[in-house]
C-alpha cells in the first residue's frame, strides 16, 4: 500500500525544488494543468511544459517528452507533475527513472500504486494524488 511522504517532507520538497516540468500542461485556462502550473509559476517556479503538438504553454518553450528537453535544462528539473490518466504514467515513469529524475508529482485522481512503487525501487521519490499547488498553499508558503 502506497504511503505519501509526511507533510514535513512535502513541505520540505516544495521549499527546495526550483524547476518543474510539467506532463500534460494543456494551454487550456480553464483546465487545472493550466491554473496550477500557472499558480506555481507565480510563486518563483520555473515550469517546462511537456505536451505534445503547442509550442509553448504559460510562455515557455513546450516539449513533446521529457527526452526532448534539453540535457542542459533537463538536468535542472527537480520535479515531474504529472497530469495524466493513471493508465497513461507508464511510460512517463519510464523517462523518469531513465532520466534519474528525484521527484514525481502525481496529481489528484493521478493513483497508480504499481507505477508509483516501480518509481520508488527506482530511487525515486513519489507524491500522488495530491495537488502540488493546494499543498503549496495548505502549507503556507507563500
Amino acid at each position: 500500500m502506497f504511503i505519501n511522504p509526511p507533510l514535513d517532507e512535502i513541505r520540505d520538497i516544495l521549499k527546495n525544488t526550483k524547476t518543474i516540468a510539467v506532463v500534460g500542461l494543456s494551454p487550456k485556462p480553464k483546465r487545472p494543468s493550466h491554473s496550477v502550473s500557472k499558480a506555481m509559476q507565480g510563486f518563483g517556479y520555473q515550469i517546462i511544459p511537456v505536451r505534445p503538438a503547442v509550442d509553448e504553454v504559460l510562455g515557455e518553450k513546450a516539449y513533446v517528452d521529457l527526452e526532448s528537453i534539453p540535457e542542459d535544462l533537463r538536468k535542472k528539473i527537480d520535479m515531474v507533475d504529472v497530469f495524466r490518466a493513471p493508465e497513461k504514467i507508464t511510460p512517463i515513469i519510464d523517462a523518469c527513472i531513465k532520466l534519474k529524475i528525484p521527484l514525481i508529482w502525481l496529481q489528484d485522481g493521478v493513483v497508480n500504486e504499481a507505477e508509483a512503487a516501480r518509481a520508488q525501487a527506482a530511487g525515486i521519490t513519489v507524491v500522488m494524488d495530491r495537488c502540488v499547488y493546494r499543498d503549496y498553499y495548505t502549507l503556507n508558503l507563500n
